[in-house]
Order: structure tokens, then C-alpha cells, then sequence
């Protein structure tokens, strides 16, 4: 029997946390430039994928990390092996994200702060400009 009615928050799966607090972190990024980042999309995988041949998937300028580890990547928009086109993507890595969050509330900051920066290189802008800082 579980100990809460399922739909509630507190049900959820760490998963679905996760892609709760990523929407949530990524409204007011998209409420500002939602015209700009119409052909974006957002997604999250548990842990990055090393491609062959590389020693550390940090070395790719479009991932974002700590160190060695990657926490998000910015995909750019092509086609993929089967030659059908793709849309750019910012992909979250939630594993080491949770994993360098103190807290609830420093994991939400921390999705902030990694959106901000691949947003921002995404638009090719300061990621000031980004967070409303200008």
C-alpha cells in the first residue's frame, strides 16, 4: 500500500522531480524568449554518453561541466544517421546534477544557472542577457 495517493508530489519518482524542477526553472527563461527558442527543445537524460575515441565528454565545446563531468550539452540542430532533421536540443544530465545539489532548492538554482548558460549559447548571447540581467 503506498504510503501517498499517487498524484501527489510526493509520489513522484526522482525522475519525475527532476523534470518538474527543469520546466519550472525553464519558464520564466522561455516566458522572456519564447519567440527565440521556438525551434529548442529540452530534454534530460540520466548520464551523458562518452562517444568512442574521446577521453572525457567534457572536451566538446558545447557541453557544459564541472571538472570532468558534464552536466548539460548543447545540441545543434542537423540530421541524424537516418538523414531525417533534427531540432537543437539542450540535453540535462540529472544524475550529476543531483549529485552536486545540496538541496531541493540549491538543484532548482543550480537548473537555472545551467539553462541560463546553454540558452545563452544557444542565442550566441552573454548569459546575463539571459538571466535579465542587462
Amino acid at each position: 500500500m503506498p504510503l501517498y495517493p499517487s498524484g501527489s508530489p510526493a509520489s513522484r519518482t526522482r525522475a519525475e522531480r527532476f523534470d518538474a524542477l527543469v520546466l519550472e526553472a525553464l519558464e520564466p527563461i522561455e516566458e522572456r524568449w519564447s519567440a527565440e527558442l521556438a525551434d529548442l527543445d529540452v530534454a534530460v537524460d540520466d548520464v551523458p554518453e562518452v562517444p568512442s575515441g574521446t577521453r572525457s565528454p567534457v572536451e566538446d565545446d558545447a557541453v557544459l561541466g564541472d571538472g570532468e563531468i558534464p552536466l548539460a550539452r548543447l545540441v545543434p540542430a542537423g540530421m541524424d544517421r537516418r538523414g531525417a532533421v533534427t531540432r537543437a536540443r539542450i540535453v540535462l544530465y540529472r544524475r550529476p546534477l543531483e549529485a552536486r545539489a545540496l538541496d531541493g532548492e540549491d538543484l532548482a538554482d543550480l537548473l537555472h544557472d545551467v539553462l541560463v548558460e546553454q540558452v545563452a549559447g544557444y542565442l550566441g548571447v552573454e548569459p546575463d542577457t539571459i538571466a535579465g540581467e542587462d
